[in-house]
């Protein structure tokens, strides 16, 4: 009678995870538009404390148990509150107050990031999916020749010209609102507008707006770059994919090259919850294609203007700096 009785109990708590399950997907399903496509409109947070990569010390551990992803949530929350306790110091040259072992995060203090203090929803050791071990594939030598040649150049010319700093030192490209999205910092949200024929994508970071047709129009050739690439999208059941060619390689996002193409995935899973899953694939740079997935989850704090645009004062506050360390080398020879 005992185990018949758990039995039954287990049943129970399966049917009801299954009714719950399938009544979260069916609400999910019944959001859709007026024109009577998927409802993806809105704002969108995708912070996370889940690594994009998973630590090697993990090895092939792809998940955390549930007292895990509470303790490192814990961990980042006490951390916060150990940070905002900490005694006002100012910043100079000689005292970086970020830099200390006490987990100050190494350039803004920790005022400024916003970086979330929850794992994602499974509890995924990575944002990566794929390859298993939750890694970037190893790089072409091709690729590896192409990382250390920048990162060689970036350390003997960090400030030449403005074209030698990134595409976020400039606010053309937010660091972390991609394509593809990557969390990290602050303004972490995305917001989704969407009409019969175009879906438009805003990022809050550097407030970048990607205009997405849906109306199968040909893609541009290939002689025309775009920092965001060129995106054409479509409906697969209730999933919005959209698939990005012709970056323009002076972005320099993880040294890619001319060959990177994109491909994103929006699906709506729950009420408040988007699935955003990508997949990168460049021949030239890694041995083989990988994904990515993050939960963005629907938030009702407004989109705020990122006040950064193209030759700001901080771009010449970085240039006149280089300046004067290049007449002190100068002087010192």
């Amino acid at each position: 009678m005992c185990h018949r009785a758990v039995s039954i109990v287990s049943l129970g708590i399966v049917l009801v995870a299954l009714v719950s399950s399938g009544a979260g997907l069916a609400a999910a399903q019944a959001v859709t538009t007026e024109w009577g496509q998927p409802d993806l409109r809105g704002i969108w947070d995708f912070r996370t404390i889940t690594p994009f990569e998973r630590p090697e010390e993990l090895g092939d551990q792809a998940f955390l148990t549930e007292e895990e992803a509470a303790n490192l949530e814990q961990e980042v929350v006490d951390r916060n509150q150990r940070l905002a306790d900490r005694p006002a110091e100012r910043t100079t040259a000689a005292n970086q107050v970020d830099r200390r072992d006490d987990g100050s995060p190494g350039f803004y203090n920790n005022f400024w990031l916003d970086q979330g203090t929850s794992t994602v929803g499974t509890r995924r050791t990575s944002l990566i999916i794929d390859p298993p071990n939750g890694r970037v594939p190893d790089m072409t030598p091709g690729g590896q020749s192409r990382a250390d040649t920048s990162r060689d150049y970036r350390r003997d010319h960090p400030a030449d010209s403005w074209l030698d700093r990134t595409t976020s030192d400039r606010c053309l490209l937010g660091f972390n609102a991609g394509p593809p999205l990557s969390p990290g910092g602050y303004n972490q949200n995305l917001q989704i507008f969407q009409t019969p024929d175009h879906v438009a994508l805003l990022t809050e970071m550097v407030h970048t707006v990607r205009v997405v047709p849906l109306d199968g129009r040909p893609p541009l050739g290939d002689e025309f770059r775009q920092w965001s690439g060129d995106a054409r999208g479509h409906w697969e059941g209730n999933t919005l994919v959209v698939e990005t060619a012709n970056f323009d390689t002076a972005r320099r996002w993880r040294n890619t090259t001319p060959s990177l193409t994109l491909v994103e995935r929006f699906t709506r899973i729950d009420a408040d919850t988007l699935e955003y899953e990508y997949t990168v694939t460049d021949p030239e740079t890694w041995t083989r294609s990988w994904t990515a997935s993050i939960p963005l989850r629907r938030t009702d704090v407004p989109m705020f203007e990122y006040a950064c645009h193209e030759g700001n004062h901080s771009m010449d506050g970085i240039l006149a700096g280089q300046r004067a360390l290049d007449r002190t080398a100068a002087a010192s020879r």
